[in-house]
């Protein structure tokens, strides 16, 4: 399968959304009215240290993936690619396809020079995580959220 990797449009916006949504531990989270994705959108692609992926197969929408860049000064002041959001579409999943979206997100992050790549997974996620961690990444700390 071939996959091409692109920065995402206004009108990947439902597409990408519907990805979003097709999770079922995302799906279930509390909302506090209705969002507004193409604000947020504007917001993503307005920031250079944000991009916001779409991965197409044949011309379809199979993938979708968000890479913030985060500059700082640990890591001896390297630069670190934080990937979020990463979803495969349902009818697509269980082809390589998330495996090929982490390889390339990675190598962009090797790319632009960053010292560390990390993500967050739902403790719930448990194939998530042996996923991540047959790609090399490590359960290396403990996350905290505060939902506002």
């Amino acid at each position: 399968m071939s996959l091409h990797f692109r920065t995402a449009r206004r009108e990947d916006v439902p597409v990408i959304v519907a990805m979003i949504n097709e999770d079922p531990i995302t799906a279930a989270r509390p909302s506090s009215g209705e969002p507004d994705y193409y604000a947020a959108f504007e917001a993503v692609d307005a920031d250079p240290r944000n991009e916001l992926i779409v991965v197409e197969s044949d011309g379809e929408a199979v993938g979708t993936m968000q890479i913030t860049y985060i500059p700082g000064l640990s890591r001896r002041g390297g630069e670190r690619a934080l990937i979020e959001a990463v979803r495969v579409a349902v009818p697509h999943r269980n082809r390589g396809i998330g495996r090929e979206m982490m390889r390339w997100a990675v190598e962009r992050a090797r790319e632009r020079g960053c010292a560390l790549v990390q993500l967050t997974s739902d403790k719930a996620r448990i194939e998530a995580h042996r996923f991540y961690g047959s790609l090399g990444f490590t359960a290396s700390h403990e996350g905290f959220k505060l939902l506002l």
